[in-house]
């Protein structure tokens, strides 16, 4: 990976800035894609900012050989022992438990490396060591030996904790991509025929199979576990549909995680984050992930970035 050099500052501290604030989106887009949290991230990303600054100021960073790789390793660590607060915090969460959808036209995460809700969602069946490994190999493009030094184990340990990871998530997630138009249609068409109430168009988009899962924390109105099957989906999302209908919610047709997907809003305030997952021959709708946990919705702007 490139490394950002050391700016050119008699002053340590801002040193520290500006080498930080060169990596942020990087160390952004590694640590939200191991813990699945935007709200986790920025936490993780301060505690790695104070880390960095403490360090900026007793020592002369110029000693650091390579700066950018050294915040990397700070974070990830910082984000691997979050992690474990979270693993516990979902065994009391109430009802299926779905990543912090990043939600925005022009994020500079998103223009990063993106990844996908659906593949967040297979990540959390990972081991936190094996999450992080998948993510710095498969979607940052870090070597064995770079990760190696990250999350200090050997390169032999890495590459076993990669084939694991790797061959888990080919399992569950296949390696087609529905092109971004055709994810755009059938999203509208969905949702279309969701909020109309049209169950006839609904049984014709959805797969036989297809997978419906709602996050509400216990805060919102959602399943207490992903529902299988057309016709339990169909019945789940005419109920969403129908107390939807009586808080004159407003749609919009948005970007989250990189792909399209529909946000609702009540007045100001975000009600509901909906992404499609489609069937490999991009016709019907194979999975859809709905978070509706206030908590989870706090960071979705109202306006398009």
């Amino acid at each position: 990976m490139s490394e950002t050099p050391v700016p050119d500052t008699d002053d340590p501290l801002d040193e520290a800035t500006g080498v930080y604030v060169d990596n942020r989106e990087l160390l952004f887009g590694l640590v939200y894609n191991i813990l699945g949290s935007v709200a986790d991230t920025e936490d993780v990303l301060q505690e790695t900012w104070l880390s960095w600054t403490a360090r900026g100021r007793g020592r002369d960073l110029t000693e650091i050989e390579r700066p950018g790789a050294y915040l990397v390793r700070v974070a990830v660590n910082h984000a691997l022992a979050r992690r474990a607060a979270i693993v516990r915090r979902q065994e009391t969460y109430v009802g299926p438990w779905l990543p912090e959808p990043l939600v925005a036209d022009d994020d500079p995460a998103l223009r990063a490396e993106s990844v996908s809700l659906a593949l967040l969602v297979v990540l959390e069946s990972l081991t936190p060591l094996e999450r992080a490994v998948f993510v710095l190999n498969e979607v940052f493009g870090y070597a064995h030996t770079e990760i190696a030094d990250i999350i200090d184990r050997s390169p032999a340990a890495v590459r076993q904790l990669a084939h694991r990871a790797r061959a888990h998530v080919h399992a569950r997630r296949p390696l087609y991509q529905a092109h971004p138009r055709v994810r755009r249609e059938a999203t509208e068409r969905f949702v279309r025929a969701a909020l109309g109430g049209n169950i006839a168009e609904l049984m014709e988009i959805l797969a036989p199979d297809v997978t419906v899962w709602s996050d509400g924390g216990g805060r919102s109105a959602a399943g207490p576990r992903p529902v299988h099957g057309r016709d339990k989906a169909v019945r789940l999302i005419a109920g969403f549909a129908g107390k939807g209908a009586s808080k004159r919610l407003e749609l919009r047709y948005r970007q989250v995680n990189g792909d399209a997907a529909a946000v609702l809003f009540q007045g100001e305030n975000p009600y509901a984050v909906m992404v499609m997952d489609l069937t490999p021959d991009g016709e019907r709708v194979s999975d859809i992930y709905i978070v509706s946990n206030p908590d989870k919705l706090t960071h979705v702007p109202r306006e398009d970035a």
